[in-house]
């Protein structure tokens, strides 16, 4: 059977389409302008709801049927991403079993844009009787679901980008991007880190990188040029050169760490002494030098860099002898962020 390839639209009607595309936009984002406004007392009474439920072993349960809960369903997954035990649970499937789910001194974030859908009402009075704390994400705050809620968030809009005015579009994304405010607001309220971020994110490149402990991306001892303070500059020259490093660990008596010098630093006292190969590099190191355990997370490192403006930073282990070193470029090359 011959097919037919379907022609590209032509070109003309194209500017037509960039408008209706923009008016989309338009709509939502004054929708989203309109929600954010309404923000209130409501707000923080929501997030010291979920916080507890969280610090008390409790989880979260989103719900919601439809298009609220398919917005569930990511709100959902960005808590459970960020350290929080959320479930989901479609209401459709509660009354059939799935209420099992549900435990005493749970929150629930229940998501009705009308707040009167058949399959929530049937199951708010099984709600009421099961102890457990309601936030309702609903553009009614008069609603049947408002009036069992311990706290209603309103994402009413003035009206949806569908020209029909029947598919959620403008509603559903104010459900979403409240439902982003409670799962970062909450995050900051936990003190929730990039480290923890990544413990639920191990697969993902994000991930990977932010796992990467300070031993897997250091530059080994053996490749360090370690000597006393007691050498001269030049020795280090020397071992520079043998080692391809472009910086001398110092060390004391028992191999502590008591100084660092650079190649930057020779090259800036070079420039007013042509005679520093001849220094003692205890005269001439820089002491106590910033220095990262080798057991820490090399995000952190990262962090050092940026605070202290440095480019080589020396790891210890916990005796605090140099066990090896991280330039700045091997944090370019692990893609650390």
């Amino acid at each position: 059977m011959d097919s037919v390839r379907a022609r590209p639209a032509k070109a003309a009607s194209a500017p037509k389409e960039i408008s209706q595309a923009r008016r989309v936009f338009d709509i939502e984002i004054d929708g989203l302008r309109r929600v954010q406004k309404k923000i209130g007392r409501s707000f923080p009474a929501a997030v010291a709801l979920l916080a507890s439920a969280v610090e008390n072993g409790r989880k979260i349960v989103v719900c919601g049927v439809g298009k609220s809960g398919n917005i569930g369903q990511k709100i959902t997954a960005t808590l459970s991403s960020t350290g929080c035990p959320a479930v989901m649970l479609d209401l459709l499937n509660a009354i059939h079993g799935d209420l099992g789910v549900v435990s005493e001194g749970d929150v629930m974030i229940v998501l009705s844009y009308s707040g009167e859908t058949e399959e929530l009402v049937r199951v708010l009075p099984i709600f009421a009787r099961m102890e457990v704390h309601i936030i309702a994400i609903t553009g009614r705050p008069k609603s049947t679901l408002a009036r069992n809620a311990d706290v209603v968030l309103d994402v009413g809009v003035p009206k949806e980008a569908c020209p029909l005015k029947l598919a959620p579009t403008t509603s559903s994304t104010a459900q979403l991007v409240l439902g982003d405010a409670l799962a970062m607001v909450l995050l900051e309220k936990r003190g929730f880190k990039k480290e923890e971020f990544a413990r639920y994110h191990p697969g993902g490149s994000l991930g990977k990188n932010l796992l990467l402990k300070v031993s897997e991306v250091m530059r080994p001892a053996e490749s360090l040029a370690i000597l006393p303070g007691t050498a001269l500059v030049r020795d280090a020259l020397r071992q520079w050169n043998v080692k391809r490093t472009g910086a001398a660990v110092i060390v004391g008596k028992k191999r502590q760490v008591v100084g660092i010098f650079t190649h930057g630093d020779f090259i800036r006292r070079y420039e007013t002494d042509p005679n520093i190969g001849n220094a003692r590099l205890a005269d001439v190191m820089t002491a106590n030098p910033i220095t990262v355990h080798v057991g820490k997370l090399a995000a952190e490192v990262l962090n050092v860099f940026q605070k202290n403006r440095i480019d080589d930073l020396v790891v210890v282990d916990d005796t605090n002898r140099p066990v090896g070193l991280v330039d700045a470029q091997d944090v370019t090359k692990h893609r650390i962020v």
